[in-house]
């Protein structure tokens, strides 16, 4: 008879937290805004890494940002890719990170605060590198 009663007390809590209020999923909200993105995708077309100087015509494919991340106060965005063109045959795969604050953008000396972050496609920095 105990197990039954546990059993019938498991299955409830189960019961109760299948009708609990669904979670938004992780870093819905924490998306940055569409202006913010081409910001993004812009300062890092300004680097040496992305291809900014360069005599050889360069194409991104592959961009992928991960972001916004709370690293001591601070809020970073990590930008990579794939950019074809200054080397022959295999990609350059440039990395940068950048800190967002008081509505600006700065880029870091540190890329390693990147290292094991989530990323998502980048289609902005894409579209944008590909039409210079």
């Amino acid at each position: 008879m105990p197990f039954r009663a546990a059993l019938a007390v498991v299955l409830v809590l189960i019961a109760a937290g299948a009708q609990a209020a669904p979670r938004k999923a992780a870093g819905a909200d924490d998306a940055p805004s569409p202006a913010l993105l081409q910001r993004i995708a812009a300062l890092a077309l300004k680097q040496v890494e992305f291809g900014s100087v360069s005599l050889l015509p360069v194409r991104f494919e592959g961009s992928r940002i991960a972001g916004p991340i709370a690293d001591g106060g601070r809020v970073i965005y990590c930008v990579s890719g794939h950019l074809y063109g200054r080397t022959f045959g295999k990609p350059e795969k440039p990395r940068v990170a950048l800190r967002y604050r008081d509505d600006r953008l700065t880029v870091l000396d540190d890329d390693e605060v990147c290292t094991g972050h989530r990323t998502r496609p980048f289609p902005e920095l894409d579209a944008l590198g590909n039409a210079r």
